[in-house]
């Protein structure tokens, strides 16, 4: 529930920074392995927002986000919503799983370095995400081992994606979304495919409002504190003592035997360092996947049959040896309307983005600055790995468009104002604690009453969209932490 300040006496079991996906997932499998005498503390920076406030106050939120962060010399943006759900609250709910080799880059190609853990390690996390989110996907097949089919059916394939279809039966799938493909009972309605789902007219898409505010209002075990910054985290003889906040004005401080950062990969370092806790270089290897956009003009080809915004995914650029030396890319097809301005052609248009995955740079960090609120972000560029990836398209596009009636196409390069609105790296996860923040459990390797959540743990990415996965770990993590026959945490 929302609740007014409340009494330390008593410490909590659980303290969460965060209420977006990596926090909320942890909460839900946590709450269901946990005993009814559990006390949890959620502390969220932002306030909660209906989603009818949303919709009439449609730029406020983006706003708050930016002036959440100083980005020092950069230009980049790095997107995020301060608010009760976090960026559950904007994303475009994309869903594909990371591939099995994403996990073992080094030992499968020589780059970088493995994952702790591996895909069988998350596939039943994984799947378990899925159903949460009830999210819709290809009943054809699939790229990644599954152990049980999508929630929903998969959305309409348009007529170039047909065609994909049928050059690349193998490669190219409907894309799995957490936009629902028909009603769901809880009352989220079927995707309206009018592409503007940063902010779903209807409330379809998954969010943690719409779908997981019930942890937060309807189990008694749970405090939701919003407007709650956090601002420090009390650490002695290797154990978190407790949490300080800011609130309405007022300086708190709250104690528990567990807390779990759960913020993003900008603020979940910039906490580490605040605390002194320098073990595995927190803030290093800032990182998010580059996009390039291609729009394909056709040849008596119409387009936007589609059920949804996004409608199909193609793994011809993804996996192989190519990957030794640049970067794979995942192709994701548009639904929604862009016209031609040519009559008889209105929709023989194709918008077409390749998304590349990249590697981590030591030079691209969060850092504490001057303000000791914000983070510093210090992003030079993506890496010369990516670039090969992306200097390789124009090459590569014969080959893929092959199944089109092309007329015409236009390569449009990103720039320093790209983003996937993905934000990465930072306190990675790994078995050395020389080289490494968090354990594979995302446990802190010297703090062990201390976990940390979400998108900076990766120790690679994928040019797969990362949300799913975010999910699947804090899933197992809150497994792994808790022993079912028990109430309190590890």
């Amino acid at each position: 529930m929302v609740s007014p300040p409340i009494d330390h006496d008593g410490a909590f079991d659980l303290i969460l920074v965060g209420s977006s996906f990596a926090s909320s997932f942890f909460l839900h499998r946590y709450l269901e392995r946990a005993s009814s005498s559990v006390r949890v503390l959620v502390l969220e920076r932002g306030e909660l927002r209906e989603h009818a406030w949303q919709l009439a106050h449609r730029d406020e939120l983006e706003r708050q986000s930016d002036a959440a962060v100083n980005t020092g010399q950069s230009a980049k943006p790095w997107i995020f919503r301060v608010a009760f759900g976090g960026s559950s609250n904007c994303w475009w709910a994309c869903t594909p799983r990371f591939l099995p080799e994403d996990f073992r880059l080094q030992t499968k190609y020589g780059v970088a370095r493995d994952w702790p853990l591996s895909y069988d390690d998350l596939e039943e996390y994984y799947s378990a995400a899925e159903e949460l989110m009830a999210v819709s996907g290809p009943a054809d097949g699939s790229p990644y081992p599954r152990s049980r089919p999508y929630p929903q059916p998969p959305h309409r394939f348009s007529d170039p994606d047909r065609l994909f279809k049928q050059r690349f039966p193998d490669a190219f799938f409907n894309q799995p979304t957490a936009r629902p493909s028909r009603a769901i009972v809880s009352g989220r309605p079927r995707c309206c495919a009018n592409g503007v789902c940063s902010r779903c007219p209807i409330d379809s898409k998954f969010t943690i409002l719409n779908s997981l505010r019930h942890l937060y209002e309807s189990d008694p075990r749970v405090t939701l504190l919003t407007g709650a910054t956090v601002t420090h985290l009390d650490v002695a003889n290797d154990r978190v003592t407790g949490v300080r906040y800011e609130r309405a004005g007022v300086e708190s401080t709250a104690r528990a035997d567990l807390v779990a950062l759960g913020a993003n990969a900008l603020f979940n370092p910039f906490l580490l360092l605040r605390a002194g806790l320098t073990d595995g270089n927190p803030g290093r290897g800032l990182l998010e996947q580059v996009s390039v956009n291609v729009e394909v003009d056709l040849a008596g080809v119409d387009n936007f049959q589609g059920s949804t915004s996004i409608t199909g995914l193609g793994y011809m650029l993804y996996s192989g040896d190519h990957r030794r030396e640049r970067a794979a890319a995942l192709m994701e097809s548009w639904n929604v309307p862009v016209l031609r301005d040519l009559r008889g052609k209105w929709r023989q248009r194709l918008r077409l983005k390749f998304i590349y995955e990249d590697l981590p740079q030591p030079e691209n960090r969060v850092t504490i600055g001057s303000d000791p609120a914000k983070p510093d972000i210090h992003y030079t560029r993506h890496s010369d790995y990516a670039q090969r990836g992306v200097d390789r398209l124009e090459s590569d596009l014969a080959r893929v468009l092959a199944p089109l009636p092309v007329e015409s196409y236009r390569v449009i390069r990103p720039d320093t104002l790209t983003t996937e609105g993905h934000i990465l790296g930072t306190t990675t996860m790994g078995d050395d604690p020389a080289t490494s923040v968090v354990d594979r459990q995302l446990v802190h390797h010297r703090v062990r009453n201390l976990l940390v959540l979400g998108g900076s743990v990766f120790p690679t990415i994928s040019p797969s969209n990362p949300t799913l996965t975010i999910c699947a770990l804090s899933l197992r993590a809150a497994d792994t932490l808790l022993a079912p026959s028990t109430g309190r945490s590890s």
